[in-house]
């Protein structure tokens, strides 16, 4: 269970970092420009997640993640730099690293004994967070506050049926697998299929 966590953890550092490059690629930063980017998107969230908890910061308790982090973001950026990419590629990586974050940040919250609604909440934070800096250092409209987005809905669905199936017995690594194929499924289907949550609109 500790070394799934673990790895999920790292892979999810890795595809975040991919998609914090791939949109700063957009906007023809250079080479520091889309480090801080990538090391926003692929960091922030765990952070943030880590500070509230009141646990040691992950990337500071464990440098192999920073330097995941770091090796990503120059790859891809050697890798696609001369490329024309869609614009809306980073999206689909974009959607793996939300499932994951939010699951593992779920799980760690579990473990340090938060209560089950805090813990996911803490998971959609995980999740959300990272690409929430990465959108505003590129000046996006965060993905979070898009209209008609499904982003941290799915994710916290995603989280909160971690809390359940663990809650009725389920292994924590079925759990964990199940959590991220929903966010990932839920995100994926939104934007395949352009579901939507009401939005707010004042009567005329």
């Amino acid at each position: 269970m500790e070394m799934l966590l673990y790895w999920a953890g790292l892979s999810a550092v890795a595809v975040n970092a991919l998609t914090g490059v791939l949109d700063a690629g957009r906007k023809q930063m250079d080479l520091i420009g889309v480090v801080m980017v990538g090391g926003a998107t692929a960091l922030g969230g765990g952070t943030v997640r880590d500070v509230l908890l009141g646990r040691p910061v992950f990337w500071i308790a464990d440098q192999l993640y920073l330097f995941v982090a770091l090796a990503a973001t120059l790859v891809v950026f050697f890798a696609v730099r001369n490329h024309r990419l869609p614009p809306r590629l980073f999206l689909i990586p974009d959607a793996f690293g939300l499932a994951l974050f939010s699951i593992v940040g779920t799980q760690i919250a579990l473990e340090w004994q938060a209560p089950w609604l805090v813990a996911s909440l803490l998971g959609m934070i995980t999740g959300v967070v990272g690409g929430v800096l990465r959108d505003v250092l590129c000046n996006e409209v965060p993905l979070i506050f898009v209209r008609g987005e499904l982003y941290a809905s799915a994710a916290w669905g995603g989280a909160l049926l971690l809390v359940g199936l663990q809650e009725w017995g389920v292994s924590p690594v079925v759990a964990m697998w199940a959590g991220m194929a929903t966010v990932l499924g839920i995100r994926l289907a939104a934007m395949a299929f352009r579901i939507t949550l009401p939005t707010y609109s004042e009567r005329r």
